[in-house]
């Protein structure tokens, strides 16, 4: 305090120290212009000396409310720091209503201006650890870029917004304008639009990712890229399907990534004429031809139903893996033990037949006709 009292005792000395310049004295300017200079280093001090520590302290922390606030005294911009001091050391003069009013907005403008440095900061901290999204995965990456900039443009309309109606913009029919516009876009690039949201979707939701094997619709094959717009699959028969990710969504997606373990239900019939001997057997012939696969878990298996030309017997049976080809030399392996373990014991597979009753002919007569309408596995007696 000494030193500033010295200090504005020896610009009492300087000549023309009390002449009168825009309503104020040369000493006063001088003592603003000194105030205005000693809070920017005041403040430039602060704020360098306390990201340091800050920077150092967030280091030891795995929290992002820490970095967050390191980045608030990083991102303080030297002009924002800049008008505060000026507008500070403003503040022992005596101004006009013009001067004061065009200080007054331009500490607002400048203020609102670091609220959207601020603003878009919060936005790339913040949204990586609300929305999780894997690192390594590009499509992923690029979801999170695309909603970080949709966030950063929504914080600096919103300022933008704001320092219009600082400057006396008339913004009530501005963001009329702006929400009929709008809607007029949205409705032109609706598909567009939807593709977008759905690509996002996708990609945040993960109801699929790269890599996996899904059956959508009637279309089979492994998901080789998601786009902006579509998704390619590349399908078993070799070609590559585009399909639009609006479409997809709209679909029921089965995902064979996520299968741990296959439930299989499969059916055979035998012929009405199997001894019931035989027929007790057979669950467990089925039973020996399942466990005798690897990787295979047996459930149940039992005569379900009369059918039109056979008994139905219904099995059931799990693949603990979830290898499609797997599972096909799995049913490949128990149906030829089937076909070896019944020609043993005599049981005959069924296949569909009928019977024609053709009133008050012989049998010669039925046969001719049978043979000319080309009908062929039909019995008579």
């Amino acid at each position: 305090m000494e030193q500033l009292t010295e200090y504005f005792e020896l610009l009492k000395e300087i000549p023309y120290a009390n002449t009168m310049v825009y309503g104020n004295s040369v000493l006063l300017w001088l003592g603003a212009l000194t105030l205005g200079i000693l809070v920017y280093l005041v403040l430039r001090l602060v704020t360098s000396f306390a990201g340091r520590k800050l920077t150092k302290f967030s280091k030891s922390t795995q929290n992002t409310a820490d970095d967050f606030v390191v980045r608030l005294f990083v991102d303080i911009k030297r002009g924002v720091l800049f008008v505060i001091s000026v507008y500070v050391g403003s503040l022992p003069l005596t101004l006009s209503k013009g001067p004061q009013e065009t200080l007054d907005a331009l500490l607002i403008l400048s203020l609102l201006v670091q609220a959207g440095f601020w603003g878009s900061r919060l936005v790339l901290v913040f949204l990586p650890s609300v929305v999780r999204v894997d690192p390594d995965d590009p499509q992923s990456a690029s979801a999170l870029g695309l909603l970080s900039f949709i966030g950063r443009v929504a914080v600096w309309g919103i300022i933008t917004v704001l320092i219009l109606d600082n400057l006396g913009v008339d913004i009530t029919a501005l963001v009329a304008g702006l929400g009929v516009g709008g809607i007029a876009v949205a409705l032109a690039v609706q598909n567009v639009l939807g593709d977008l949201l759905g690509s996002l979707s996708i990609v945040l939701d993960k109801p699929f990712q790269v890599g996996d094997f899904i059956v959508v619709g009637e279309e089979v094959g492994t998901v080789a890229r998601i786009g902006i717009k579509t998704t390619r699959i590349q399908s078993l028969s070799g070609e590559e399907l585009v399909v639009a990710n609006s479409d997809l969504l709209k679909s029921r997606i089965r995902n064979y990534k996520s299968l741990y373990r296959r439930r299989v239900v499969f059916k055979i019939g035998v012929t009405y004429e199997t001894p019931q001997e035989k027929l007790e057997q057979i669950p467990g012939i089925i039973k020996e031809g399942v466990v005798a696969q690897e990787h295979a878990e047996f459930d149940r298996s039992h005569l379900r139903e009369f059918g039109p030309s056979s008994l139905d017997f219904e099995t059931v049976y799990f693949v603990l893996i979830p290898d499609y080809l797997k599972y096909m030399d799995i049913q490949q392996g128990i149906n030829l033990h089937l076909i070896k373990r019944f020609r043993e014991e005599g049981i005959e597979f069924a296949y569909p037949t009928q019977t024609l009753h053709f009133a008050g002919e012989g049998v010669a007569e039925a046969s001719a006709k049978v043979q000319k309408r080309g009908i062929a596995g039909f019995s008579f007696s």
